[in-house]
């Protein structure tokens, strides 16, 4: 209970030391507050708590860790997107609407009735659909914006009125009488089957997987460039592990029975994005159709018979590539010309860094997107979904190619480069966040029923 007002009353105290004339204390305050938040989640580590009324939220060790997961990214993305932050006139306004998407991806780690999963998405998307668009004097910041709120509510009505026809089927809300009148065999109608159908596709379009993946580019090319940070790290993860949470618990069922057509959209999922990715020459749009290949990646840990541990995993260190990668972009655009060409006479740790966090991107060792890859392709293998290993093996080659091409161009020969000059802070949560793609390898080892 503490964590969730924790979250929601982070994004109030904002609100309030902004009205107090105290903005310089904002990002300090939300730093304490997110540390806070894992110190509370590290306190309530095997106990369950389930406040209001009966299962309305459930906090177990579950969504305490992916509350967890989300709160560390968030904490190091606040850190490396603080120059934006000062360089924009409504920076409380950012700072307030990120926090308050942040309590909805807090409902998803932790929803147990279908009401307050709809209540979580649409507090996670709605600040999402003000920020994307937040750059008010640019044209392709106000178009993101737009084609996100857009799409992002017929995604959400389609949600909603699956929602609607699971409740009618069941006669509740609950997830655990959903799950209860499930194995008490009673057969699933029609009518709960194309409920629990829309919801996924309202889920695939929150991930960006296909068919529901052509927004993707515009957005977040559009988007500033730590909002669309934000929006491949925490909403997709947030929006994963809702999904997750729903079809390995009362909807496996439905996974049983369907989960060629799930592979099938994987599948479609992984060839088209790094097909495309192939011809992108801006590194942004590129990274926009890397983000649909890992949604390919995490879409599979649910036919997969894959743990919440090891879809948490695979979410964190594609997370902390993420934001490096984006972080890097953002460092580097002032820059004319090709910014990110030999970008490793401009600042040795941004190139290095950019370096690790694709090279991670790409799953290869020793770096940690190689054991979260490996994790994915082994439960498949145990599944015995052997069509969907080969198609992700030859697209993950695929995607090593033109990772390693803008890795190679960091490194090419240019004169007059000039430096880029980064504040202490930022450049050892660039040294840390690198180190961690490694640690988080080792780590894996010690981790146990993945």
């Amino acid at each position: 209970m503490k964590e969730l007002l924790l979250t929601a009353l982070l994004g109030i105290g904002v609100l309030v030391l902004d009205i107090l004339n105290l903005k310089k204390y904002v990002l300090p305050f939300i730093l304490l507050a997110l540390a806070t938040l894992v110190g509370f989640i590290a306190a309530d580590w095997n106990t369950v708590e389930t406040p209001f009324n009966h299962t309305m939220l459930v906090y177990e060790n579950g969504a305490n860790l992916a509350l967890g997961v989300f709160a560390v990214v968030l904490f190091f993305w606040f850190i490396l997107s603080s120059s934006y932050f000062k360089q924009h006139e409504g920076k409380t306004d950012l700072y307030a609407l990120v926090v308050f998407s942040f309590c909805g991806a807090g409902l998803l780690a932790s929803f147990g009735n279908m009401a307050m999963l709809f209540l979580g998405v649409e507090i996670l998307s709605i600040p999402v659909y003000v920020l994307a668009a937040s750059k008010k004097h640019d044209l392709a910041s106000n178009e993101s914006g737009f084609k996100y709120f857009i799409l992002g509510s017929v995604a959400s009505a389609i949600l909603l009125f699956g929602i609607t026809l699971v409740y009618g089927a069941t006669g509740s809300f609950d997830l655990a009488v959903i799950s209860n009148f499930i194995q008490d065999g009673k057969d699933a109608s029609i009518i709960m089957n194309v409920g629990i159908t829309m919801i996924l596709v309202g889920f695939l379009f929150k991930i960006s997987a296909a068919p529901f993946h052509i927004w993707t580019p515009d957005v977040y090319q559009g988007a500033p460039t730590w909002i669309t940070a934000f929006m491949s790290t925490i909403v997709k993860a947030a929006a994963m592990v809702a999904l997750f949470k729903l079809f390995t618990g009362p909807f496996q069922f439905y996974v049983e029975a369907n989960g060629y057509t799930i592979g099938v959209i994987a599948a479609v999922t992984l060839i088209a994005s790094n097909t495309a990715a192939l011809w992108q020459t801006d590194v942004k749009r590129m990274l926009a159709y890397s983000s649909i290949s890992h949604a390919g990646f995490l879409l599979s840990t649910i036919i997969g018979n894959a743990s919440l541990l090891s879809l948490l995993f695979y979410l964190l260190t594609y997370s902390i590539a993420g934001i490096i990668a984006f972080g890097v972009i953002k460092e580097t655009q002032t820059l004319e010309g090709n910014p990110l060409k030999g970008l490793y006479r401009r600042n040795g740790v941004l190139a290095f860094a950019f370096t690790a966090a694709l090279l991670s991107m790409a799953g290869i060792p020793p770096f940690s997107g190689f054991i979260a890859k490996y994790f994915v392709i082994a439960q498949l293998i145990e599944a015995k979904y052997f069509a969907l290993v080969v198609v992700m093996i030859i697209t993950s080659a695929i995607g090593a190619f033109y990772y390693l091409r803008a890795s190679l161009n960091v490194y090419q020969h240019i004169e007059n480069a000039g430096r880029i000059v980064l504040t202490p802070l930022i450049k050892w949560t660039y040294i840390l966040l690198t180190a961690l793609l490694v640690l988080l390898t080792v780590a894996a080892g010690y981790m146990h029923n993945l």
